[in-house]
């Protein structure tokens, strides 16, 4: 059993614990323990986000932009196709740059036009779909998908009760050990730590040619997501009976 701080009556032991961070210092109490622990929980995420980079380039940038948003357009066609409402997306920012030729002497020969899409799923069956139609279309230059934990806060707080009972654990082998036993909690400090996103970058486009083949699988098919890990560390001081 491995303990982070342990002060018993005005005997202090410390130790380094996996997360390297600072904690409230506490001034050690006679007939006190203080303990920490760590404690983590693990949920399967909830929403998967993919985000979708479109860049066109042309002479002029208007004609630029507007095969830009052609492509979005096409993106709404997708969206719709797999009931799914183009509200549902949110577009960034369209960013315009002017594409130069240095040689024989610096001139502009075009436009490129980007912006991101970025959608939130809570039905993942429609991931595989959605890519390949995406890919197929040849609209976006990359999807990044990714899985996240929306409920956050609920398993913040099953990794800190974790974390508890492993701190409780402890300071009642500490008591029993000396003939004592373990009162009321008379301080407690907190901290969590979360591994919140997986993103799983592709290429769309190179996704074109397996797209177009009814035999091969969605690229997320038969996968689960991998779970989001929350952890938490307490430190907390009891009293002793």
């Amino acid at each position: 059993m491995k303990f982070s701080t342990l002060l018993f009556s005005f005997v202090a032991l410390s130790a380094i614990g996996v997360v390297a961070q600072d904690h409230p210092s506490v001034t050690a109490q006679p007939n006190t323990v203080y303990v920490g622990a760590d404690g983590k929980f693990e949920a399967a995420p909830d929403t998967a986000e993919l985000q979708m980079n479109v860049s066109a380039q042309d002479n002029s940038s208007q004609e630029a932009y507007q095969r830009a948003a052609k492509n979005v357009d096409q993106i709404r066609q997708v969206l719709r196709t797999n009931g799914l409402d183009p509200k549902a997306a949110t577009v960034g920012f369209f960013s315009v740059q002017p594409m130069y030729e240095w040689k024989p002497k610096q001139r502009v020969i075009g436009y490129r036009v980007t912006t991101d899409v970025t959608l939130k799923l809570k039905d993942f069956s429609k991931i595989g779909p959605i890519t390949e139609q995406l890919a197929s279309a040849n609209v976006s230059e990359t999807q990044t998908l990714s899985y996240t934990l929306e409920n956050m806060d609920e398993a913040k707080s099953r990794a800190v009760e974790d974390a508890y009972r492993k701190a409780r654990t402890s300071a009642d082998t500490i008591a029993k050990a000396s003939g004592r036993s373990v009162g009321e909690l008379s301080y407690a400090s907190v901290d969590t730590f979360e591994n919140q996103r997986m993103p799983m970058p592709r290429m769309a486009r190179a996704m074109v040619a397996g797209a177009n083949t009814p035999a091969t699988p969605a690229p997320t098919e038969d996968f689960t997501p991998q779970n989001v890990t929350v952890t938490a560390h307490v430190n907390a001081v009891f009293t002793l009976k």
